[in-house]
C-alpha cells in the first residue's frame, strides 16, 4: 500500500508556491490593482486572520496571529509572533496534515514579503479587530 510523502518532504514545494503567490498579490497591490487574472482578489486570498493566545494548545507558550491559507488535509498557515509593541518578530509557515506537520520560519526576502501582509493587515485594523476578539 502507498503511502503520502510526510509534510516535511512537502514543505517546501507549498511554501515556494504559496509566496509566489504572495509575491504575485503584492505586485497587483503595488500597481493599485485589488487582484490578478490568475488569482483573484487578495481580500479572498485564505480563510481568515485571527489571534490565537498563548495556552490555547498544549504546549503553547506563545500567542500568535494566524493567517490560515487553507482548512482540512492539507492545509497550510503562516503564524506571526510579536513583542508587546505588536512589532513582528518572527514569523513561520506551516504545512499541516493528518497526523503530521512541518514548519518553517522565515528569513529574508521571505520575511519582508510576509512583513508587507502584515502592515496590510495592522493598516485595515485587522490586528486590533484579533486581538479584541481573542480577548472576549
Amino acid at each position: 500500500m502507498p503511502t503520502n510523502p510526510t509534510c516535511d518532504a512537502r514543505v517546501d514545494e507549498r511554501l515556494t508556491s504559496t509566496l509566489s503567490d504572495l509575491q504575485a498579490h503584492k505586485q497587483a497591490m503595488e500597481d493599485g490593482l485589488e487582484e490578478t487574472p490568475e488569482l483573484g482578489s487578495i481580500y479572498e486570498y485564505g480563510l481568515g486572520f485571527d489571534y490565537v493566545s498563548a495556552g490555547t494548545f498544549t504546549g503553547q507558550r506563545e500567542g500568535y496571529f494566524r493567517w490560515q491559507l487553507s482548512w482540512g488535509g492539507p492545509s497550510d498557515e503562516f503564524r506571526f509572533y510579536v513583542d508587546a509593541e505588536k512589532h513582528c518578530h518572527r514569523i513561520e509557515y506551516l504545512f499541516l496534515d493528518w497526523y503530521d506537520g512541518a514548519s518553517r520560519t522565515l528569513h529574508d526576502s521571505q520575511e519582508e514579503l510576509l512583513l508587507f501582509f502584515f502592515d496590510w493587515f495592522d493598516g485595515m485594523g485587522a490586528i486590533d479587530n484579533a486581538l479584541k476578539e481573542a480577548t472576549k
